[in-house]
C-alpha cells in the first residue's frame, strides 16, 4: 500500500529540504500554494521534481479542503511564514494534528503575539498598535528612547526601522502605512515596539502533541551601519552546555506554550535584556536561512529531521524530546555588510577571507559588474559567508576578522551614489 502524502504549504526557499526529508521517512509529498501568485520575493524557476502533486488554492476553501482531503495525507504542515494561516485552517478542517485556528493570528502578527504571551505571565516589550502619526508621536514621547517599528506582518527584516525621535517615527510611519510586505501581501498595519537592549538569539524547535524541543540555539552579532540600529551580521551555533541556553530554552517553550503551538516547527528571535529574556517575535515554522541545513551539518540533525519525527514517528520524538544536542564541529554564518552605492568594480580583499582557516565557502551574491546597494536587511548582503571548524574559538576569531576586513575599503565602487533623502529614520 502505497504511504499517505504529507501535504506542505507554500514551501519556499526555507523549506527546500522538507520534501526529501518526508520522502525519506517514505512518505510522497504534496505541494500545495495559497496564493494565485508566488510572492515577489520567492519568484523565480519552480522546482516541482520532489512532488506528486501542486495544487493551487482558488478561493474555494470547502471545495479545496474536500480536495486535499481526498488524498489522505499524513499531515499538513506549513512550508513558510506566508503559509502558517492556511495551513492551520486546513489541517484543522482536515482533523489532522494542528495547532488550530484559534491562536492563528496570533502567530503571524506581531503586535497580537506579544499581547498573547503578555497575557499568559510571559514578559514582554512595551508596545502600540499605531492607527495615525499623532498618536504613535505622543507614544513614542511617553515612552522615550529608541523604539523600532514594524509591519505587522513580514520577515527578513523587511520594513524595520529604528527611531530615536517622535518626529522620525511619525515620518517613518507614514512610509509603512500602505507599503506591501516582503511577500507581497497588502499592507496589513504597523506596530511600534520599545527597543530591547540586549544580545539576540535564535532558538529553533520543533512541537509534538504539545511537548517541545529545542534543536538548535544560534547567538547573533549586530552591528550599526547605514542607519539601521542592529543589522545582523553573524550568527554562529552555541554549544548546548553554554550557560545561557537553558534560559534562553525555558522562555521559547513558555512562549510556545503562550501561542497554542503544539505542533511543528518555529523560529524564536529573543533577547537576553537586563531584565532577562524578551521575545522579539516567533515564526510558527522552520528557521529561515541557511539555519536548518547547518544544523544539519554541525548536528547530523535539526529542523527537518525533528519535524519528520513529530508527524510521522510520534513515539520516536517522545523517547527523545527533552535530550540536549551535541555539535560535532563549531560552525556559524556571516554577511558582508556594504556601506556604498553603485555599480561594483570589485572586492579589494575577498581573498583575505577566503583564506580564514574555518571559512569554507563565500558565496557573492552581487558579483562585479552589478548595482550594489547599502546592507539594510537580510536581502541587501553583498557576500555571505560559511565558517566550519572543530575549535569554536577559532570560529569565533574568524568572525571578527571578516568584520575588520569588511568595510568600505573592501568595495570598488564606480558611480557611486548618496543615500536617499526620505525625511525618516533610516531602516
Amino acid at each position: 500500500m502505497r504511504a499517505a502524502p504529507v501535504v506542505i504549504v507554500d514551501p519556499y526557499t526555507p523549506a527546500r529540504g522538507f520534501p526529501a526529508a518526508f520522502r525519506a521517512a517514505g512518505h510522497p509529498v504534496v505541494r500545495v500554494q495559497s496564493t494565485p501568485e508566488v510572492p515577489m520575493v520567492y519568484r523565480g524557476p519552480l522546482d516541482l521534481s520532489g512532488y506528486q502533486d501542486n495544487l493551487v488554492y482558488d478561493g474555494d476553501f470547502d471545495a479545496f479542503a474536500a480536495t486535499v482531503r481526498g488524498l489522505r495525507p499524513a499531515a499538513v504542515i506549513t512550508g513558510s511564514e506566508i503559509g502558517v494561516e492556511f495551513a492551520d485552517s486546513l489541517s484543522e478542517a482536515l482533523g489532522l494534528a494542528t495547532n488550530g485556528t484559534g491562536l492563528s493570528r496570533t502567530r503571524r502578527d506581531k503586535y497580537a503575539m506579544i499581547e498573547r504571551i503578555k497575557e499568559c505571565g510571559v514578559p514582554g516589550a512595551r508596545q502600540l498598535l499605531v492607527t495615525d502619526a499623532e498618536q504613535l508621536r505622543s507614544w513614542h514621547a511617553e515612552v522615550g528612547g529608541t523604539i523600532v517599528l514594524k509591519p505587522l506582518r513580514s520577515a527578513a527584516g523587511d520594513g524595520i526601522a529604528f527611531c530615536a525621535t517622535p518626529e522620525e517615527s511619525a515620518d517613518a510611519y507614514k512610509l509603512l502605512a500602505d507599503r506591501p510586505n516582503v511577500f507581497s501581501e497588502p499592507a496589513a498595519g504597523v506596530v511600534a515596539q520599545e527597543y530591547l537592549v540586549g544580545t539576540e538569539f535564535i532558538v529553533n524547535t520543533v512541537s509534538c502533541a504539545g511537548r517541545h524541543q529545542a534543536t538548535d540555539v544560534w547567538q547573533t552579532e549586530r552591528i550599526s551601519v547605514n542607519g539601521v540600529t542592529d543589522l545582523l551580521v553573524e550568527t554562529y551555533l552555541l554549544p548546548a552546555e553554554d550557560a545561557v541556553v537553558q534560559e534562553l530554552v525555558d522562555h521559547a517553550h513558555a512562549v510556545l506554550d503562550a501561542l497554542g503551538i503544539q505542533y511543528g516547527p518555529a523560529h524564536l528571535e529573543i533577547k537576553r535584556t537586563p531584565n532577562g529574556p524578551r521575545l522579539v517575535e516567533i515564526g510558527a515554522r522552520i528557521s529561515g536561512g541557511e539555519l536548518p541545513y547547518y544544523a544539519q551539518r554541525a548536528l547530523g540533525e535539526g529542523q527537518l529531521e525533528w519535524t519528520v519525527d513529530a508527524y510521522l514517528r510520534p513515539e520516536r520524538f517522545a523517547a527523545r524530546c527533552g535530550s540536549g544536542y551535541r555539535a560535532r564541529c563549531a560552525i556559524g554564518w556571516a554577511g558582508l555588510a556594504s556601506p556604498v552605492e553603485g555599480r561594483l568594480v570589485g572586492y579589494r580583499d575577498l581573498r583575505g577571507i577566503r583564506e580564514l582557516p574555518s571559512v569554507v565557502d563565500v558565496r557573492t551574491l552581487v558579483e562585479p559588474g552589478g548595482l550594489i546597494r547599502r546592507t539594510v536587511d537580510d536581502m541587501t548582503y553583498p557576500v555571505t559567508v560559511r565558517l566550519e571548524h572543530e575549535v569554536h574559538d577559532v570560529l569565533l576569531r574568524d568572525l571578527n576578522t571578516i568584520r575588520y576586513l569588511d568595510g568600505r575599503a573592501m568595495y570598488e565602487v564606480a558611480e557611486p551614489q548618496s543615500p536617499a533623502r526620505t525625511g525618516a529614520c533610516a531602516r
